[in-house]
């Protein structure tokens, strides 16, 4: 039988304690980029909507801002703003595990954030006169990288509207009433908006706009919410 000195214990706590916060910093970190991720996004494909020529949201698809000279601005935003989301899903998975939802809403936020990846790796073609000098009309024949941005982008919204969703989930069942609320409030937002634009509805590209930006900042006030909370 062993006995621990006081000296031992009193080591063997602090140890503890600088394991704990050093795991807890590195929980927060993940999860700042889960929190910059959509901002990030938001604003840069925001800000272009409203000044490069020739673009107009009712009209055109955000990601058809990839295209023209100023278009590895939009590129290089998917690219940072998806591997953060899929980096700051490994701080979700840290920070909810063993909760309700702590398994597949961090898996969902990752699928999300690698489809963002991938929509920017695969640009779209020209559309609607955008960028400036392209066709009008709507070309017959897309080229292989705009099938693969459309997947990309159906990979990213589906894993976007089910994370919304199981977050909705999660809040409901431990009686945060108005945050369940609100995660199913933007995943139902995206859910009508992605709809409606692949129906063909007026203005589709704008309610696809809205709809995505929603669910998008809504993944990052909850990853703001949990590491307030780590």
């Amino acid at each position: 039988m062993t006995t621990q000195t006081p000296t031992a214990t009193v080591s063997s706590a602090i140890r503890s304690s600088s394991a704990i916060r050093s795991s807890s910093t590195t929980t927060r970190s993940l999860l700042t980029c889960a929190v910059v991720a959509s901002p990030l996004w938001a604003l840069v494909s925001l800000t272009q909507a409203a000044t490069r020529e020739g673009f107009d949201i009712t009209r055109h698809p955000l990601s058809a801002l990839s295209n023209g000279s100023l278009g590895w601005l939009q590129i290089t935003a998917f690219l940072l703003a998806g591997a953060l989301l899929a980096i700051g899903a490994t701080g979700l998975r840290r920070a909810l595990r063993g909760t309700p939802g702590g398994t597949w809403a961090p898996r969902l936020v990752r699928i999300a954030g690698l489809g963002m990846i991938a929509a920017g790796a695969f640009v779209m073609d020209p559309i609607d006169g955008f960028p400036v000098g392209a066709p009008a009309a709507e070309v017959a024949t897309l080229t292989w990288h705009s099938y693969a941005h459309f997947a990309a982008g159906s990979v990213t919204f589906t894993s976007l509207i089910a994370a919304c969703y199981v977050l909705g989930r999660r809040f409901g069942r431990a009686g945060n009433r108005r945050y369940a609320i609100a995660s199913r409030a933007a995943g139902t937002a995206l859910l009508i908006g992605n709809g409606w634009a692949m129906g063909g509805g007026p203005a589709g590209t704008l309610t696809l706009a809205v709809g995505a930006v929603t669910a998008m900042l809504w993944i990052s006030a909850v990853a703001y919410r949990t590491r307030r909370g780590v």
